[in-house]
């Protein structure tokens, strides 16, 4: 072998090597990435000289090789690409292309706090993290020319001497420092290929065996794709987890150059939505887990793959979020995830239904968070009502109502709610057109549907329609709402009695000539001596009913504002919803013949000695219990109060029972 030369690197490098070693990058495994993603290159630049008409002979079969020998802990990585010459190795290993090891810090270190992800061009450096020994073999595809062989022991001294390599490409071997053995096992290498090196465009072998997919879905026209080919890439990409409600293929080149498809998985109550799980890639290459500072925050949940040579991937996190490209490539995710949404929403309605109360989270957090996004999605926020829209379609499909081209003309269609006739929905748009007539510009909504079934029925039987904002981020969805519509008045139906639900007609009630006081007067005295809760405010209903029965013999209220105050100071206080205010609404539905006979019991009563008699004592007890059951919808009730309930109820349940046994 003849040496060719022999020297130092560079005299202002003496000290490249710690620093690649402690700066250049966060994990030392990454040297694979960058030592694969050099010989890729190697291979497209052979295809575009070949392409150009400068090369002479056939172009093989791209192909890297990994060779590993455990006993002597090396590692090779073979490429059959463009290969380098005399003069090439001089230029692109010797000088480390910077002036100093001063300049090589302040461009491509991030600072302590955050190292850079990586930055490929210097990627053959990072083979110094891990290896003791580092040799080239190379032959360039230019004509006549000599093979060359460089090998560097980490220090800035190397050697350069001719090869006799007779194969056009590159051969890098690392001989592993002793405590970097790990690199020298076939398991290690395969785990780190399929981590960082899966989809990049040539076939990698070890032991004989390609161990990469190489195909990058993202990379190819949707048109040519089938859904099982989206989530056949999904399961890859995330084993064991629900399948995807939907996707979106992102594929432009102006005025940046992004391709990915992001799904829509199903939300999860452990999900945390503050971490990015959509894998970041340069040219086919993974770069991380995390894209917070690409997606915009309230996309955050979604998954897939976002592949884009034009981010900066060798800055802070800080720097890369003021970044102008990176705010234009979020605001172009967000519009194409709109497009496809309304896309959904336009020609697979019962699809979007379905997917709904998944995506609605998204939807509703975004047009929180970015006005451009809200602009794009407002015509498609839908809520689940009581009414039942599917009447006048002949079908299990609710109405829902769509922009037109044109402007702001409305149509209305009919979406199959599913295909078991489910629950329906509409957009706030169609209910406030659908109940002018009855009450104009005001809409009554349930948050929870359980606790609130009694207020919800009791609306619904007098035909007044209920929409369902029971995600938890309706309770800040509605707010928005209000500034959306602000001639309207968004009531939760256990804050205030509409007139509809309440008989006024109270002419017919006959006074008490022994009291003066009607029946209804009676009652709220009963309660108030009963409860004694000065500032509880007892009022006495009748409310409209076909079935008295079927109606809650009493009902608490609590008046909008004071329930908003309650969540803000629980919200603020970053605690569970304080006490329940004592200031509150009682309603008592004097139609009830609970309530009826109650009063009866009470007139019935007679005061014994200093005490009340057994009627008097068992009309209060129902009296508080009464109370408690309106409370205990309202979830009004701490642990004190919940054991009352209970030593109560059981003492009132005793005193029945004593009654029907006549004891």
């Amino acid at each position: 072998m003849t040496m060719l030369e022999q020297g130092t690197i560079s005299i202002h490098t003496e000290n490249i090597f710690p620093i690649i070693k402690k700066s250049l990058y966060s994990d030392h495994e990454i040297f694979l990435r960058e030592l694969v993603s050099n010989a890729v290159d190697a291979i497209q630049k052979l295809k575009m000289v070949s392409l150009a008409g400068e090369l002479s002979g056939e172009v093989e079969e791209p192909k890297i090789q990994i060779t590993l020998d455990k006993e002597k802990k090396t590692l090779a990585i073979s490429d059959n690409g463009i290969g380098m010459t005399v003069d090439e190795v001089k230029k692109y290993i010797n000088q480390v292309a910077f002036s100093s090891a001063e300049e090589f810090i302040q461009k491509y270190k991030a600072g302590d706090e955050q190292p850079i992800i990586g930055h490929f061009g210097l990627g053959f450096y990072s083979s110094f993290m891990v290896a003791k020994h580092v040799e080239i073999d190379t032959l360039s595809y230019k004509e006549g020319a000599q093979a060359v062989h460089w090998s560097c022991d980490g220090s800035p001294t190397f050697q350069l001497e001719e090869s006799s390599r007779t194969t056009r490409g590159t051969t890098i071997t690392l001989t592993l420092q002793d405590e970097e053995g790990e690199y020298a096992e076939s398991a290690r290498i395969k785990q780190l290929v399929k981590t960082y090196c899966d989809f990049m465009p040539v076939p990698i072998e070890l032991d004989g065996e390609t161990i990469n997919r190489q195909k990058a879905l993202w990379r190819q026209s949707p048109s040519s794709l089938t859904k099982e080919d989206y989530l056949e890439f999904y399961r890859y990409l995330y084993p064991f987890q629900e399948e995807p409600l939907i996707w979106v293929h992102l594929n432009t080149d102006y005025p940046f150059l992004v391709n990915g498809i992001l799904y829509f998985p199903r939300l999860k109550p452990d999900v945390d939505v503050t971490k990015g799980q959509i894998k970041l890639f340069c040219n086919q290459v993974f770069v991380s887990e995390h894209c917070e500072e690409i997606i915009p925050k309230f996309l955050l949940p979604m998954r897939g793959v976002i592949d884009s040579p034009d981010i900066p991937l060798n800055v802070s996190r800080s720097a890369l979020q003021m970044d102008r490209t990176v705010r234009k490539i979020a605001d172009f995710i967000a519009k194409k995830v709109a497009d496809r949404l309304k896309e959904l929403y336009r020609d697979s309605k019962e699809q979007y239904i379905n997917c709904w109360q998944d995506i609605g989270t998204f939807v509703k957090f975004g047009c929180l968070n970015d006005d451009k996004f809200k602009k794009q999605v407002e015509d498609i926020i839908i809520f689940r009502s009581t009414a039942e829209l599917n009447a006048n379609a002949g079908s299990d499909t609710p109405a829902v109502e769509v922009q037109s081209e044109e402007g702001d003309v409305w149509q209305q269609v009919n979406p199959p709610s599913n295909s078991a006739g489910g629950p329906s929905y509409t957009t706030i748009k169609e209910y406030l057109e659908r109940n002018k007539e009855r009450h104009e510009n005001r809409v009554f909504y349930c948050t929870d549907e359980v606790n609130q079934s009694t207020y919800v029925q009791l609306h619904k039987n007098q035909g007044l329609e209920v929409l369902f904002m029971d995600s938890f981020i309706d309770p800040h969805f509605i707010s928005f709402l209000e500034r959306e519509y602000q001639d309207v008045k968004f009531s939760r139906v256990d804050s205030e009695l509409d007139d509809k639900l309440i008989e006024k007609d109270k002419a017919s009630e006959i006074v008490d000539p022994t009291t003066n006081k009607t029946r209804s007067e009676q009652i709220k005295d009963l309660f108030q001596n009963a409860l004694n809760k000065p500032k509880l405010t007892i009022r006495t209903e009748a409310l409209k009913s076909d079935d008295a029965k079927g109606t809650p013999p009493a009902m608490v209220l609590l008046p909008e504002f004071l329930r908003r105050l309650r969540d803000m100071n629980a919200l603020m206080q970053q605690q569970e919803l304080s006490q329940f205010p004592e200031e509150h609404i009682l309603v008592i539905n004097t139609a009830h013949p609970m309530i009826q006979n109650l009063g009866n019991i009470s007139q019935g009563s007679i005061i014994q000695g200093e005490g009340q008699s057994p009627s008097g004592e068992l009309a209060n007890m129902i009296c508080h219990h009464v109370y408690d059951l309106a409370l205990m919808a309202q979830k009004g009730f701490d642990a004190e109060g919940m054991q009352n309930f209970v030593e109560r109820s059981n003492k009132l349940l005793t005193s029945l029972t004593e009654r029907a046994a006549g004891v």
